[in-house]
């Protein structure tokens, strides 16, 4: 296990005064005072973080349950993504103010490994969730003839299902590696990049470029029909697009580039460090290594903002929880009478392939 374990790390506020270097190597701590404002800044980002996480993907997944019109297999893999942000806005965030305000670790192993475990859990899950939906929009857009044979009523649930079943298969490795570990300088227990170069390698790979080309190549065949469609709309009447059909594919479309932007600098590092980590792992900036990892933990609670401001049938379903919420006499409201109120301009959209005409507002 790296040097800087959570039980080498549970130590007293005074002794983290000095910032650490990269655990794991032979090269000398970096030695360097914590900047005055480094802590304070730190809390607030995380505080903001896990306030809007919680909120907005607990409104994401009571908009789904509530409005019929938004229950369909796009938005369950929705749902299961919002699971993911949201569960590391419950345990592991909540851990990490604890170590700001300490200035240390004072969980204890336990927790720090159940951390990590929770955090890894959150990342790796929203990739193949963000992944999942993707390849949904692409099958329902590219091969609409087979798309309801694919995504029947129950087959969904089972996606899902086997979505996670993978994430803790990626996971529980980090337990006989001695990758999940606490480290100062973020104060969190999380992936160590210098626990093993190859395992490092092998995670950069599998659970971030390798879903993002899978991502790529589906928007990519997506925008493709897109131009297609829109050019043979100018020839043919009877062929449009409606401005919320777009909105519909733009919206999971920036789900993904925001992600993709969000976690980029830290898998970049990590893997450069994976390259080779005597050499390169000290020539990293420590504030450029805490920046990548705080800009990763704060698109957890970007994509319900998303959704919020790009569709508006999830807009509209906030709204009414809000109003629940301040007005708990309409709790029972029937979640049938919201979709009807929802009004059937967004209920068609064509759009043209090769094989069958597919409508984008219900994916």
């Amino acid at each position: 296990m790296p040097e800087n374990g959570s039980s080498a790390n549970c130590r007293e506020a005074g002794e983290l005064a000095v910032r650490p270097g990269w655990p794991g190597t032979r090269g000398a701590p970096s030695g360097s005072a914590r900047p005055p404002w480094e802590a304070p800044a730190l809390s607030a980002v995380l505080i903001f973080t896990t306030a809007v996480d919680v909120v907005g993907n607990l409104l994401v997944i009571l908009s789904v349950l509530r409005n019929r019109k938004l229950r369909n297999a796009g938005n369950l893999f929705l749902v299961s993504l919002a699971s993911a942000d949201l569960m590391v806005a419950l345990y592991p965030y909540p851990l990490i103010l604890v170590a700001i305000f300490h200035d240390g670790w004072v969980l204890g192993e336990m927790h720090c490994k159940a951390s990590g475990f929770v955090m890894g859990l959150s990342v790796i899950g929203s990739v193949f969730n963000i992944t999942a939906i993707a390849i949904n929009r692409y099958c329902y857009i590219c091969h609409s003839m087979a798309y309801h044979r694919i995504y029947q009523h129950w087959h969904t649930p089972l996606y899902i299902c086997l979505i996670w079943l993978l994430t803790v298969v990626a996971v529980v490795p980090n337990f006989f590696m001695g990758s999940l570990a606490y480290d100062p300088r973020i104060y969190s227990c999380t992936f160590i990049q210098t626990a093993s170069a190859p395992f490092t390698v092998a995670v950069v790979v599998f659970h971030f470029l390798l879903p993002i080309t899978v991502v790529f190549f589906c928007y990519l065949r997506i925008w493709v029909l897109v131009l297609q469609s829109r050019r043979k709309a100018k020839s043919e009447t009877k062929l449009h697009w409606r401005p919320s059909g777009v909105r519909s594919f733009l919206t999971m479309f920036l789900v993904f580039v925001i992600s993709a932007i969000c976690w980029a600098p830290l898998n970049c590092i990590s893997l450069a460090v994976a390259i080779n980590p005597e050499e390169i792992a000290p020539q990293v900036p420590d504030g450029l290594f805490v920046t990548s990892y705080f800009l990763a933990y704060f698109n957890s609670c970007l994509n319900a903002i998303v959704y919020g401001l790009l569709d508006q049938n999830f807009r509209r379903e906030y709204k009414k929880i809000v109003s629940v919420l301040w007005n708990p006499g309409h709790c029972f409201q029937d979640a049938s009478n919201v979709s009807q109120a929802s009004g059937p301009q967004s209920q068609t959209l064509p759009v043209v392939n090769a094989q069958h005409p597919i409508q984008i507002d219900t994916l």
